[in-house]
Protein backbone atom coordinates (compact mmCIF):
# COMPACT_ATOMS: atom_id res chain seq x y z
CA UNK A 1 0.00 0.00 0.00
CA UNK A 2 1.20 3.47 -0.83
CA UNK A 3 0.36 6.56 1.20
CA UNK A 4 -2.42 7.64 -1.14
CA UNK A 5 -4.13 4.26 -0.89
CA UNK A 6 -3.84 4.34 2.88
CA UNK A 7 -5.34 7.83 2.96
CA UNK A 8 -8.30 6.85 0.75
CA UNK A 9 -8.96 3.60 2.62
CA UNK A 10 -8.91 5.40 5.96
CA UNK A 11 -11.27 8.09 4.67
CA UNK A 12 -13.78 5.45 3.52
CA UNK A 13 -13.56 3.65 6.87
CA UNK A 14 -14.06 6.88 8.79
CA UNK A 15 -16.97 8.20 6.72
CA UNK A 16 -18.65 4.92 5.69
CA UNK A 17 -19.42 6.00 2.12
CA UNK A 18 -17.59 6.75 -1.12
CA UNK A 19 -19.44 10.06 -1.37
CA UNK A 20 -18.40 11.29 2.08
CA UNK A 21 -14.83 10.05 1.60
CA UNK A 22 -14.59 11.99 -1.67
CA UNK A 23 -15.93 15.09 0.08
CA UNK A 24 -13.45 14.66 2.93
CA UNK A 25 -10.48 14.35 0.56
CA UNK A 26 -11.79 16.94 -1.96
CA UNK A 27 -11.65 14.51 -4.89
CA UNK A 28 -14.19 12.92 -7.22
CA UNK A 29 -16.27 9.89 -6.24
CA UNK A 30 -15.12 7.83 -9.26
CA UNK A 31 -11.52 8.44 -8.25
CA UNK A 32 -12.19 7.05 -4.76
CA UNK A 33 -14.00 4.02 -6.19
CA UNK A 34 -11.14 3.23 -8.58
CA UNK A 35 -8.55 3.46 -5.80
CA UNK A 36 -10.56 1.16 -3.51
CA UNK A 37 -10.98 -1.44 -6.28
CA UNK A 38 -7.28 -1.22 -7.15
CA UNK A 39 -6.36 -1.68 -3.49
CA UNK A 40 -8.56 -4.75 -3.17
CA UNK A 41 -7.02 -6.22 -6.33
CA UNK A 42 -3.52 -5.52 -5.05
CA UNK A 43 -4.24 -7.09 -1.67
CA UNK A 44 -6.27 -9.89 -3.27
CA UNK A 45 -8.79 -9.42 -0.48
CA UNK A 46 -12.29 -7.97 -0.42
CA UNK A 47 -12.33 -4.97 1.89
CA UNK A 48 -15.94 -3.91 1.43
CA UNK A 49 -19.22 -5.56 0.62
CA UNK A 50 -21.46 -3.51 -1.62
CA UNK A 51 -25.17 -3.83 -0.86
CA UNK A 52 -27.80 -1.53 -2.30
CA UNK A 53 -25.23 1.18 -3.01
CA UNK A 54 -23.71 1.04 0.47
CA UNK A 55 -20.32 -0.18 1.65
CA UNK A 56 -19.87 -2.58 4.55
CA UNK A 57 -16.34 -3.15 5.86
CA UNK A 58 -15.22 -6.78 5.98
CA UNK A 59 -13.38 -8.19 9.04
CA UNK A 60 -10.17 -7.92 6.99
CA UNK A 61 -10.84 -4.23 6.40
CA UNK A 62 -11.45 -3.65 10.08
CA UNK A 63 -8.20 -5.40 10.99
CA UNK A 64 -6.30 -3.36 8.39
CA UNK A 65 -7.89 -0.15 9.64
CA UNK A 66 -6.79 -0.92 13.22
CA UNK A 67 -3.17 -1.25 12.05
CA UNK A 68 -3.39 1.96 10.03
CA UNK A 69 -4.74 3.85 13.04
CA UNK A 70 -1.70 2.77 15.03
CA UNK A 71 0.49 4.38 12.38
CA UNK A 72 -1.62 7.55 12.38
CA UNK A 73 -1.35 7.81 16.17
CA UNK A 74 2.42 7.50 15.83
CA UNK A 75 2.49 10.18 13.16
CA UNK A 76 0.34 12.45 15.34
CA UNK A 77 2.77 11.94 18.22
CA UNK A 78 5.69 12.90 15.98
CA UNK A 79 3.81 15.99 14.78
CA UNK A 80 3.04 17.05 18.34
CA UNK A 81 6.63 16.41 19.37
CA UNK A 82 7.94 18.45 16.43
CA UNK A 83 5.57 21.31 17.30
CA UNK A 84 6.86 21.13 20.89
CA UNK A 85 10.43 21.69 19.74
CA UNK A 86 9.62 25.28 18.82
CA UNK A 87 7.96 26.01 22.17
CA UNK A 88 10.47 24.05 24.23
CA UNK A 89 7.87 21.61 25.57
CA UNK A 90 9.60 18.62 23.97
CA UNK A 91 13.00 19.26 25.57
CA UNK A 92 13.56 18.86 29.34
CA UNK A 93 15.51 21.66 31.01
CA UNK A 94 18.20 20.93 33.62
CA UNK A 95 19.43 23.86 35.73
CA UNK A 96 22.26 23.98 38.27
CA UNK A 97 22.87 26.87 40.68
CA UNK A 98 25.35 27.74 43.38
CA UNK A 99 23.91 27.98 46.89
CA UNK A 100 23.52 31.76 47.19
CA UNK A 101 21.54 31.78 43.93
CA UNK A 102 19.82 28.42 44.21
CA UNK A 103 17.76 29.19 47.29
CA UNK A 104 16.01 32.41 46.27
CA UNK A 105 16.65 34.06 42.90
CA UNK A 106 16.80 30.94 40.72
CA UNK A 107 13.75 29.31 42.40
CA UNK A 108 11.84 32.54 41.77
CA UNK A 109 12.85 32.34 38.10
CA UNK A 110 11.90 28.64 37.98
CA UNK A 111 8.44 29.41 39.37
CA UNK A 112 7.93 32.15 36.79
CA UNK A 113 9.20 29.94 33.96
CA UNK A 114 6.91 27.07 35.01
CA UNK A 115 3.92 29.42 34.92
CA UNK A 116 4.85 30.64 31.44
CA UNK A 117 5.80 27.22 30.03
CA UNK A 118 3.84 24.60 31.98
CA UNK A 119 4.54 21.84 29.44
CA UNK A 120 8.32 21.99 29.89
CA UNK A 121 9.84 19.58 32.39
CA UNK A 122 12.45 21.33 34.52
CA UNK A 123 14.88 20.13 37.21
CA UNK A 124 16.95 22.30 39.56
CA UNK A 125 19.98 21.30 41.62
CA UNK A 126 22.06 23.34 44.07
CA UNK A 127 25.69 22.45 43.34
CA UNK A 128 29.25 23.35 44.24
CA UNK A 129 31.37 25.00 41.55
CA UNK A 130 33.23 21.74 40.93
CA UNK A 131 29.99 19.78 40.57
CA UNK A 132 28.49 22.38 38.25
CA UNK A 133 31.55 22.42 36.02
CA UNK A 134 31.64 18.61 35.85
CA UNK A 135 27.95 18.29 35.01
CA UNK A 136 28.03 21.03 32.37
CA UNK A 137 30.99 19.42 30.65
CA UNK A 138 29.32 16.02 30.90
CA UNK A 139 26.12 17.46 29.37
CA UNK A 140 24.12 16.59 32.48
CA UNK A 141 23.11 20.25 32.81
CA UNK A 142 21.77 22.65 30.21
CA UNK A 143 22.56 25.81 32.16
CA UNK A 144 24.54 26.72 35.26
CA UNK A 145 23.98 29.87 37.32
CA UNK A 146 26.97 30.89 39.40
CA UNK A 147 28.05 33.82 41.56
CA UNK A 148 31.68 32.87 40.93
CA UNK A 149 33.41 32.34 37.58
CA UNK A 150 33.94 28.82 36.25
CA UNK A 151 37.26 28.99 34.46
CA UNK A 152 37.35 26.16 31.91
CA UNK A 153 38.04 26.25 28.16
CA UNK A 154 35.00 24.05 27.52
CA UNK A 155 32.56 26.47 29.18
CA UNK A 156 31.02 29.74 28.02
CA UNK A 157 30.13 32.37 30.64
CA UNK A 158 27.74 35.27 30.26
CA UNK A 159 27.26 38.00 32.87
CA UNK A 160 23.50 38.28 33.53
CA UNK A 161 23.34 40.20 36.81
CA UNK A 162 25.27 41.27 39.88
CA UNK A 163 25.31 40.94 43.67
CA UNK A 164 26.75 43.06 46.49
CA UNK A 165 27.67 42.55 50.12
CA UNK A 166 25.31 43.89 52.76
CA UNK A 167 25.44 43.95 56.55
CA UNK A 168 22.79 41.91 58.39
CA UNK A 169 22.03 43.05 61.95
CA UNK A 170 19.58 42.33 64.76
CA UNK A 171 16.97 45.15 65.07
CA UNK A 172 18.38 46.44 68.38
CA UNK A 173 21.95 46.82 67.07
CA UNK A 174 23.28 50.44 67.13
CA UNK A 175 24.07 50.33 63.39
CA UNK A 176 20.46 49.38 62.61
CA UNK A 177 19.54 53.05 62.96
CA UNK A 178 21.90 53.95 60.08
CA UNK A 179 20.81 53.97 56.44
CA UNK A 180 24.13 52.48 55.34
CA UNK A 181 27.48 51.58 56.88
CA UNK A 182 31.07 51.72 55.70
CA UNK A 183 33.24 48.66 55.13
CA UNK A 184 35.43 49.59 58.09
CA UNK A 185 32.43 49.98 60.37
CA UNK A 186 31.14 46.58 59.31
CA UNK A 187 34.52 44.88 59.79
CA UNK A 188 34.86 46.40 63.27
CA UNK A 189 31.81 44.43 64.40
CA UNK A 190 31.79 40.92 65.86
CA UNK A 191 30.94 39.27 62.57
CA UNK A 192 29.96 35.69 61.88
CA UNK A 193 32.83 34.51 59.70
CA UNK A 194 32.96 32.33 56.59
CA UNK A 195 35.34 29.63 55.44
CA UNK A 196 38.11 30.88 53.16
CA UNK A 197 36.84 28.72 50.27
CA UNK A 198 33.33 30.19 50.30
CA UNK A 199 31.97 33.02 48.16
CA UNK A 200 31.53 35.45 51.06
CA UNK A 201 34.71 34.27 52.77
CA UNK A 202 36.91 35.27 49.83
CA UNK A 203 35.42 38.75 49.62
CA UNK A 204 35.51 39.43 53.35
CA UNK A 205 39.09 38.15 53.71
CA UNK A 206 40.17 40.65 51.05
CA UNK A 207 38.42 43.47 52.90
CA UNK A 208 40.09 42.57 56.19
CA UNK A 209 43.49 42.51 54.48
CA UNK A 210 43.02 45.89 52.78
CA UNK A 211 41.93 47.56 56.04
CA UNK A 212 44.55 45.91 58.21
CA UNK A 213 41.94 44.31 60.47
CA UNK A 214 41.43 40.79 61.79
CA UNK A 215 38.20 38.82 62.36
CA UNK A 216 36.83 38.96 65.90
CA UNK A 217 34.24 36.17 65.89
CA UNK A 218 34.98 32.55 66.78
CA UNK A 219 31.84 31.42 64.90
CA UNK A 220 32.46 30.21 61.35
CA UNK A 221 29.88 28.99 58.83
CA UNK A 222 29.83 27.92 55.18
CA UNK A 223 26.33 29.16 54.36
CA UNK A 224 25.03 32.73 54.27
CA UNK A 225 21.61 31.38 55.24
CA UNK A 226 23.11 29.94 58.43
CA UNK A 227 24.87 33.26 59.07
CA UNK A 228 21.54 35.09 58.84
CA UNK A 229 19.96 32.56 61.22
CA UNK A 230 22.78 33.16 63.73
CA UNK A 231 22.30 36.92 63.53
CA UNK A 232 18.57 36.50 64.09
CA UNK A 233 19.38 34.58 67.29
CA UNK A 234 21.78 37.21 68.62
CA UNK A 235 25.17 35.81 67.56
CA UNK A 236 26.38 39.18 66.25
CA UNK A 237 26.26 40.64 62.74
CA UNK A 238 27.19 39.22 59.34
CA UNK A 239 28.32 40.38 55.95
CA UNK A 240 26.36 38.36 53.39
CA UNK A 241 25.44 38.67 49.75
CA UNK A 242 22.31 40.70 49.10
CA UNK A 243 20.67 37.72 47.35
CA UNK A 244 20.70 35.68 50.55
CA UNK A 245 19.66 38.71 52.60
CA UNK A 246 16.53 39.01 50.43
CA UNK A 247 15.74 35.34 50.91
CA UNK A 248 16.15 35.60 54.70
CA UNK A 249 14.11 38.78 55.16
CA UNK A 250 12.58 38.69 58.63
CA UNK A 251 11.41 41.03 61.39
CA UNK A 252 14.38 39.72 63.37
CA UNK A 253 16.87 41.02 60.78
CA UNK A 254 17.81 44.47 59.54
CA UNK A 255 19.73 44.73 56.26
CA UNK A 256 21.97 47.73 55.62
CA UNK A 257 23.93 48.52 52.42
CA UNK A 258 27.69 48.76 52.69
CA UNK A 259 29.12 51.95 51.16
CA UNK A 260 31.45 51.43 48.22
CA UNK A 261 30.74 47.71 48.15
CA UNK A 262 31.59 46.63 44.60
CA UNK A 263 29.21 44.69 42.38
CA UNK A 264 30.21 41.10 41.66
CA UNK A 265 28.98 39.43 38.47
CA UNK A 266 26.46 36.60 38.27
CA UNK A 267 27.17 34.20 35.43
CA UNK A 268 25.05 32.00 33.19
CA UNK A 269 27.31 29.11 32.17
CA UNK A 270 26.89 26.65 29.30
CA UNK A 271 28.93 24.00 27.58
CA UNK A 272 30.82 25.51 24.65
CA UNK A 273 30.30 22.34 22.63
CA UNK A 274 26.50 22.18 22.94
CA UNK A 275 24.19 24.78 21.38
CA UNK A 276 21.55 26.04 23.86
CA UNK A 277 18.09 24.50 23.64
CA UNK A 278 14.94 26.59 23.23
CA UNK A 279 13.96 26.12 26.92
CA UNK A 280 17.48 27.10 28.00
CA UNK A 281 17.28 30.37 26.07
CA UNK A 282 13.79 31.09 27.39
CA UNK A 283 14.83 30.39 30.98
CA UNK A 284 17.87 32.65 30.63
CA UNK A 285 15.55 35.58 29.78
CA UNK A 286 13.26 34.84 32.74
CA UNK A 287 16.29 34.62 35.03
CA UNK A 288 17.67 37.97 33.88
CA UNK A 289 14.31 39.55 34.72
CA UNK A 290 14.29 37.86 38.14
CA UNK A 291 17.76 39.20 38.93
CA UNK A 292 16.72 42.71 37.93
CA UNK A 293 13.62 42.66 40.14
CA UNK A 294 14.21 42.49 43.87
CA UNK A 295 11.32 41.08 45.88
CA UNK A 296 9.94 43.26 48.67
CA UNK A 297 11.70 42.84 51.99
CA UNK A 298 9.88 42.20 55.21
CA UNK A 299 9.55 45.31 57.32
CA UNK A 300 11.88 45.02 60.33
CA UNK A 301 10.57 45.35 63.84
CA UNK A 302 11.30 48.70 65.52
CA UNK A 303 14.52 48.73 67.61
CA UNK A 304 14.02 47.63 71.20
CA UNK A 305 14.34 50.47 73.68
CA UNK A 306 14.77 49.49 77.36
CA UNK A 307 12.30 50.92 79.83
Amino acid sequence: MNLRQIEVFRAVMLTGTITDAARLLHVSQPGISRLVRHLEARLRTALFERRHGKLFATPEARALHAEIEKVYRGVKHVQDFAAGLASGAATPLRIGATQSLGLEVVPRAVARFAALHPATRLSLEVLSLAQMSEQLLGEQLDLGVSALPLDHPGLDMETIGAWRMVLVLPPDHPLAARRRVTVREALAERLVSFGADTLQGRVIAGWYARHGLAPRSPVEVRSAHVACALVAHGAGAALVDDLTARACASPRLVVRPVSASPAYPIHAVRSRHRPPSVPSRLFRDVLVAALATAPPRARPAPPHRPG
